[in-house]
């Protein structure tokens, strides 16, 4: 597509904000997801990122359903504290842009975002093409990654992944951490097309870390196609938790007990198997340190603030409900555990009158999302949900409060249905309506979460 319609006077320079940059970007292509790597080719050429990746440095692409945000900050860790200059690609972000981009653990600044868009823009004007948002930020990620010359790059797909852009460059490891419906409109609406997909990360004899024990024969095909070893979980590796600080993982060669990170043992378990299986040096004791450093905002994150009880989780389709959930109820029957011990403790008048400890949902999600299935996970689970707190998110795909409201009330029996405008105004009634003693879960969807923490942090500055 020529962009022969845009006028240059609306290019921002590189004296411009990261929010201009980032506003400009939005609006230069037709459609805000446009899979296909045709138009992005010739610019990642021209700017030289395919190459660099190639001959510079050992690259893990992380692919699948659910959980590719804590497997490839976990690998990135490992490679981090193994003393590897280590680039970090993730999307979308909670609260910055910046978040998208790490190295060695850091943000990378405006300035070198800024610098690094000026670049992409003028590599794509060139080649006359336009790109959507998510190109031109992940081209602007790799290019900043090159210019680095980081020796580790772990880069997340963001959608699918044969057609998706993080697919021009060549891994060296793949991992796939699940497979389940979703994205249907771009994916397909089965676990064999969509899986087909995921494994178009493949190359010809690379390893794949497959981290489910069920695997769509689609994706064995593409292995097959490929030659690439295939180290599947339940088979070829396991873990176990041996206490709510330790865990044990295997695989044919070893067996370690190890501290428990802040994240979920699937998806820790998914990436120590990738980096052991790397040529990568990376010992036990740099292991132990990732494990114990490791964490990322909104993958079951609890937290206490606003003299409330806070739990954070970017669940947005049926399987990461299903995960959350597996987490979710062990957390609930030892919160309220540790209630109980500090009445005991602390007993009063206030008390004997003060209501059971509940669950109050802060809620919203996209409304290209199956919501019915996860709002009839959430209303089946046997949670004691007393209250349900909703909001439109400010987000261009965002379900309406009453599309949310309407699915709601086809579930849910025994507890109220709070309608907001904004998800500030809806976070802010849910510290006002909730006890100290309840816990908040916050789901379904990135934007959730993103609004919700800037709204506590609006609070905390006023």
């Amino acid at each position: 597509m020529s962009d022969s319609s845009l006028s240059t006077s609306t290019t921002p320079t590189e004296h411009s904000s990261l929010t201009e940059w980032l506003d400009y970007m939005q609006q230069i292509h037709v459609s805000a997801i446009d899979m296909g790597l045709s138009r992005v080719l010739p610019v990642a050429e021209a700017l030289g990122v395919v190459q660099s990746a190639k001959d510079d440095a050992y690259v893990f692409t992380v692919a699948g359903t659910n959980g590719k945000g804590s497997t490839t900050a976990v690998i990135a860790q490992m490679c981090q504290a193994a003393g590897y200059k280590t680039a970090l690609y993730q999307s979308p972000h909670l609260s910055i842009f910046n978040e998208r981009v790490r190295i060695n653990g850091e943000m990378v600044s405006d300035e070198t975002l800024i610098d690094a868009f000026s670049k992409v823009e003028a590599a794509r004007l060139r080649c006359a093409l336009t790109l959507s948002f998510f190109e031109m930020t992940t081209l602007a990620a790799l290019l900043i990654f090159a210019e680095a010359d980081c020796d580790v790059w772990v880069l997340e797909v963001g959608l699918g992944g044969r057609l998706d852009v993080v697919n021009i460059i060549d891994p060296d490891m793949a991992v796939i951490t699940n497979i389940a419906i979703d994205h249907v409109d771009w994916l397909g609406d089965n676990v064999e097309d969509i899986g087909r997909e995921k494994a178009g990360i493949l190359r010809d004899g690379i390893t794949l870390v497959y981290g489910a024990t069920a695997m769509p024969a689609s994706v064995q095909q593409v292995i097959d196609t490929h030659q690439a070893t295939c180290y599947q979980a339940g088979q070829d590796f396991d873990y176990r938790e041996v206490d709510t600080d330790v865990w044990q993982y295997s695989n044919a060669a070893v067996t370690m007990q190890l501290p428990r990170a802040a994240l979920s043992l699937t998806n820790t378990a998914n990436a120590l198997s990738a980096v052991l299986a790397s040529p990568l040096n990376i010992d036990k004791k740099a292991i132990e340190q990732a494990l114990q450093t490791v964490k990322l905002a909104g993958r079951f994150d609890y937290r206490e603030t606003h003299n409330r009880h806070w739990l954070f989780d970017v669940a947005h389709n049926e399987q990461g409900v299903e995960f959350l959930l597996a987490q979710l109820l062990p957390l609930w029957q030892q919160h309220l555990a540790t209630q109980n011990s500090a009445d005991a403790l602390n007993q009063s008048s206030n008390q004997a009158n003060r209501k059971p400890a509940s669950i109050k949902m802060l809620f919203s999600m996209l409304g290209d999302k199956d919501i019915n299935k996860v709002v009839q996970r959430l209303t089946e689970a046997g949670l004691p949900i007393s209250d349900w707190f909703i909001a439109e998110i400010d987000y261009p795909r965002a379900a309406s409060t009453e599309q949310l409201q309407s699915i709601l009330a086809s579930y849910v029996d025994n507890a109220q249905i709070h309608e907001f405008k904004r998800l500030s105004e809806a976070t802010d009634a849910v510290i006002n309506d909730s006890q100290a003693q309840d816990l908040i879960v916050v789901c379904g969807s990135f934007h959730t979460i993103g609004e919700a923490l800037a709204a506590l942090a609006d609070d905390d500055l006023s």
